[in-house]
């Protein structure tokens, strides 16, 4: 599964850690595993992103930002927008 897990990093350049469980139906500490494969190679740096509200409804997996180093360094981690 770590193929599959670089070409949609590669392709996406930047996820979070929700969106890369859902799109391959995965519990998020496996997927954090698989994903620190990629973090000790250097082709993948983990990230925190910030709520724009402050609160703390978000789940965590909605913070964590993954980025392939490949990706555009322009990039804006995202921030999130859910509203009360």
């Amino acid at each position: 599964m770590l193929l599959p897990i670089r070409d949609f990093l590669s392709d996406k350049g930047v996820c979070t850690l929700a969106e890369l469980c859902q799109h391959f139906a995965v519990d998020p500490e496996a997927m954090k595993g698989m994903l620190g494969h990629w973090v000790r190679k250097g082709k993948l740096v983990e990230e925190q992103s910030g709520c724009k509200q402050g609160c703390v409804s978000c789940a965590p997996e909605q913070l964590i930002v993954y980025r392939w180093m490949s990706s555009s360094p322009y990039d804006l981690i995202p921030v999130c927008n859910q509203s009360e």
